[in-house]
């Protein structure tokens, strides 16, 4: 097996200017095409406290100021932050959420790492849609963040209170033109009634 210095392994690592890394990225970053050589490197990386193992094939770089939203965007792809911890970034829900919240055309799965817990919830293909970058996440506008919330709601695996929610910075333009690519189920167009006093539709 290869023996590689670990100062060296160490620099290529800082120089990438990533904080998270999969199995696949930290082989391309330092360059070994042997499987066995890179197990060996990654746990000297690991036993150094360069890097913190966080799941399977997924480090991140030790001792580093990471977002919780970030680090969920990585743990489970494709996804984008949505529903209460999307509400609760814009201002439009007050109360923080105890779980950080996304959507993800896969399977929903529930993930925890240090005490966090992080949900990913399946929505359909067609409407993984309707989000942006902010800083180094993916989160999804206010608008599309509500009609997420409802739409859950309308399948019964979210809850919809409107007492806590402060709707003044959502584009009723943008809500409505949102609007018309969601399915018009029976169950969504009665949770949408009850919407529509507290949005002036």
């Amino acid at each position: 097996m290869e023996r590689y210095n670990l100062g060296l392994i160490t620099k290529k690592v800082y120089q990438s200017r990533l904080c998270f890394f999969t199995l696949k990225t930290l082989k391309d970053i330092l360059e070994i095409k042997k499987e066995a050589s890179l197990f060996s490197v990654v746990n000297k990386l690991l036993k150094a406290d360069i890097l913190k193992k966080i799941e399977r094939n997924k480090y991140l770089l030790k001792d580093v100021q990471i977002s919780d939203f970030a680090l969920a965007n990585f743990l489970y792809q494709p996804s984008y932050i949505s529903f209460e911890s999307a509400l609760n970034f814009s201002g439009t829900l007050s109360q923080f959420p105890y779980e950080i919240s996304s959507v993800t055309p896969r399977k929903t799965i529930k993930k925890e790492f240090e005490g966090k817990i992080f949900t990913y919830t399946m929505i359909k293909r067609e409407l993984f849609w309707g989000y942006g970058k902010k800083e180094n996440f993916l989160i999804a506008f206010p608008e599309k963040a509500l009609l997420d919330q409802i739409y859950l709601a309308s399948k019964g695996q979210k809850s919809l209170n409107f007492g806590e929610y402060n709707l003044e910075n959502i584009s009723i333009s943008k809500f409505k033109k949102y609007l018309a690519k969601y399915p018009e189920t029976r169950q969504f167009k009665s949770v949408l009634r009850k919407v529509k006093p507290y949005l002036n539709l």
